[in-house]
């Protein structure tokens, strides 16, 4: 053993005391040495230093369900591939296919098979031939399995390891702390090999929770890592991460167990001769978001999940006012970490990171639109046994069709305006593949298949999909042909790497959002500026600070900028990007 080696057994032993300290630390570091790197691959001699380099301003993120695409010829995962060559081919570099494994529902989240891909949309060839050409990101979901998988058939069948894989509790527990986003029961009721049991269920009855107080759970998942790794995967999704460990009589949620897993997982990448990514899910509000950075030892990345309600709420109201309090109150993510920004998921738009953010009759305002264009809403049972809103069921495009005045002629602007400041903003930019082809919402797929979420995760027809992106007057090709426009021109300037200084610029109006972005070699800085109105803005150039005797030009408009004139003016949801190198 090499004196590296000995450094990452060291502190492997260090974390697998915390999270189990009644068991041999330096035996099971060993395993989780073992089944990390398997056969003779070797962890590399020192672990990577933490910088900015995983990932620059060229970096932006596709979010796609396999079978986004269809045409019921071939399969769907070639459809995908196709798709991404030739409409998205250097404007997003990076893409994650959610599950793409086989399962039985939650739209792949109650996995059944995690070492096998989803035979009705390919195989593991075709995931190869995408990770070739994309970052690709897959999602580890490690919380819970599907309850007709083969772990928890085993489990009911008394077989061991799987019999002791499960989480069980007793219906007279005190489990009335625990913090779920669903409002189903907890426990379900099972008949096994030993007995009857009640197993823990944070989502559905149908997704069964992991109990990681076994150790040989956490060493499964991490030869399943190992096995996406080896399948070109680049960055690791760790769905729902927060619930992962479980305690009778608390929360449930955020445990200090759970963070020395992303821990150890976290020291293990950093170790891996492959370049892997971290992120973390976990839609709650900022300060619990933020913790999961850790101490820069914990995600490399995690979701801005207050932008998608800060967001649609300053683009609804035509105020800035709380999207900019926020964001001026947003540390830098720690040196070897970033932010993943987006609006839009396969998921609907949280309101649970909105939470102290929004006045409730606003956020009230915002869900009383939603619905107005056609959303839809979904609850979550709090502690008291009472009903709040979890998140809001809509494309971001379709919910963008209305602000708190009512419907108008901006809608394209807007939406578009939206997406450009998550383009904007210090971190990775995402995008749903939906909010990328301004799809509607679609009413038919929630009655067919009796969910919300539906709703925001329609199936297009490749031939009619193409045939509207060849049509310049479509919603979907103008909408399309701006955004990646927009991206090619944003990966070509150094003061959008994610990890770039950023300020929040006060402009004295609340129609403008403004933002400084500032290159990490201090070369160029850029002026990010949003009009989120439908009214015609003049602002005071003085607001920006514009170095005299340099040449500035507005990138979007290819404008020149003189840094003396007294005024700049925005139209209705124009967005500018003033820089001092074209």
């Amino acid at each position: 053993m090499t004196r590296n080696t000995q450094s990452l057994s060291r502190r492997l032993q260090e974390l697998v005391q915390q999270i189990y300290p009644d068991l041999d630390a330096a035996i099971l570091s060993s395993l989780i040495i073992d089944a990390f790197w398997p056969d003779d691959s070797h962890p590399r001699r020192r672990g990577r230093v933490r910088g900015n380099t995983l990932w620059s301003e060229h970096d932006a993120l596709v979010i796609t369900y396999g079978n986004s695409i269809i045409d019921g010829a071939h399969k769907p995962l070639d459809l995908l591939n196709d798709f991404l060559h030739c409409y998205l081919r250097g404007a997003l570099n990076s893409v994650h296919i959610l599950p793409f494994f086989p399962y039985t529902s939650d739209d792949g989240f109650a996995v059944s098979d995690f070492r096998a891909v989803n035979p009705q949309l390919g195989d593991w060839a075709d995931i190869n031939r995408i990770a070739r050409d994309f970052k690709l990101m897959s999602d580890l979901v490690l919380n819970h399995v599907s309850s007709q998988g083969h772990w928890f058939n085993a489990y009911r069948q008394g077989q061991d390891p799987y019999d002791t894989f499960f989480f069980e509790a007793d219906p007279s527990d005190d489990l009335s702390m625990v913090v779920r986003p669903r409002t189903t029961p907890l426990l379900r009721r099972v008949d096994t090999a030993n007995g009857v049991r009640h197993v823990w269920c944070t989502f559905s009855h149908d997704q069964i929770d992991l109990d990681f107080r076994n150790p040989q759970v956490l060493l499964e998942f991490l030869r399943i890592i190992r096995l996406h790794v080896d399948n070109g995967v680049e960055i690791i999704r760790l769905d729902a991460v927060a619930f992962l460990w479980k305690e009778i009589g608390s929360p449930s949620i955020h445990l200090p167990q759970t963070h020395a897993v992303v821990q150890l997982m976290r020291l293990l990448c950093d170790f891996a001769r492959e370049k892997i990514i971290l992120l973390t899910e976990t839609n709650v509000p900022k300060a619990e978001n933020l913790s999961y950075f850790g101490q820069g030892n914990e995600a490399h990345a995690i979701y801005n999940f207050p932008l998608p309600p800060l967001i649609l709420h300053a683009m609804m109201s035509g105020s800035a006012q709380h999207l900019r309090r926020w964001q001026r109150g947003m540390p830098p993510a720690p040196m070897g970490c970033a932010y993943l920004n987006f609006t839009a998921s396969h998921d609907g738009i949280g309101m649970r990171p909105a939470e102290g953010l929004l006045p409730e009759h606003e956020k009230q305002q915002m869900i009383d639109t939603v619905r107005a264009a056609g959303g839809l809403v979904s609850m979550r049972t709090m502690p008291d046994g009472s009903q709040s809103p979890y998140e809001l069921n809509t494309t971001f495009y379709a919910a963008l069709e209305r602000t708190f005045k009512g419907a108008d002629q901006y809608h394209r602007e807007r939406f578009i305006c939206s997406q450009t400041i998550v383009m904007s903003l210090e971190g990775i930019p995402a995008f749903y593949i939906h909010s990328l082809l301004a799809t509607p919402n679609d009413h038919e797929a929630v009655e067919h298949r009796g969910m919300n979420r539906a709703i925001n995760r329609h199936r297009w027809d490749y031939p009619a999909l193409r045939a509207l992106l060849d049509d310049p007057a479509s919603p979907q090709s103008q909408v399309l042909g701006a955004l990646t426009d927009r991206l090619k021109l944003r990966g070509r300037q150094t003061a959008f790497h994610p990890n770039a200084t950023q300020f929040t610029v006060n402009m004295g109006d609340d129609r403008i959002f403004g933002v400084w972005r500032q290159s990490l070699d201090r070369h160029q800085s850029i002026f990010a500026l949003h009009n989120i109105s439908d009214e015609t803005v003049t602002i005071s150039s003085e607001a920006l600070n514009l170095i005299e005797d340099v040449a500035w030009h507005d990138l979007l408009s290819g404008e020149a900028v003189d840094p003396l004139a007294p005024q700049i003016t925005l139209a209705p949801y124009q967005c500018r990007w003033i820089s001092n190198r074209t």
